[in-house]
């Protein structure tokens, strides 16, 4: 069942996503860092990374394609990763640049955060992105997230080093920037 929002739906990765994402794993502006420079990855290694599994229930990592609501283009995906229940998740997310701006961004991960924190109980949600990349900085920071750590330099992309930065967003912060909402997951560990 996808995720829908007005803007986007968050849904499941299909075969015919397959060279949107190695056209958005081989662009280093989608991409916060790359492993392999030149980039170079295929549909072969795409599909033996996400098409070679059997299916299983997983709760510990999932990744959904951003579909826009007004005419079901596919414009990038969303995924998080090292889930520890009712703890903690990663998130991850690349869009065509010709989306910039457009707030399928913004959407997509308030879409994934409402799951992760209402659906999923989570505490905290991070992310990884990197100095050179003011663009998903700013989206981090209007989503509510805060700078946790800072790893100077360690990034080298275009001829110029970047500090590798971690974010968080802590349930209690997302829930403040979200009145609207009712927090009802009782914390075992709060005083009374």
């Amino acid at each position: 069942m996808p995720l829908k929002g007005e803007v986007v739906n968050l849904r499941e990765v299909r075969t015919v996503d397959l060279p949107l994402l190695v056209e958005l794993r081989n662009d280093l502006d989608t991409q916060a860092w790359s492993r392999t420079l030149p980039p170079d990855y295929t549909i072969e290694m795409i599909e033996k990374r996400y098409g070679g599994r059997d299916f299983e229930y997983r709760r510990d990592t999932a990744m959904f394609m951003i579909e826009t609501t007004q005419d079901a283009e596919t414009v990038g995906f969303i995924s998080y990763n090292e889930l520890v229940d009712r703890m903690e998740a990663t998130i991850g997310i690349a869009v065509l640049r010709r989306f910039w701006g457009s707030g399928v961004t913004m959407e997509a991960c308030e879409l994934l955060l409402r799951f992760l924190f209402e659906e999923l109980g989570l505490k905290v949600v991070r992310l990884w992105t990197q100095s050179g990349n003011s663009r998903a900085v700013g989206s981090a920071l209007k989503l509510g997230f805060r700078e946790a750590a800072r790893h100077r330099q360690a990034v080298f992309k275009v001829g110029e080093y970047h500090d590798n930065i971690s974010m968080d967003l802590l349930r209690e912060e997302w829930y403040a920037l979200h009145p609207e909402l009712e927090d009802e997951l009782v914390d075992p560990f709060a005083s009374t």
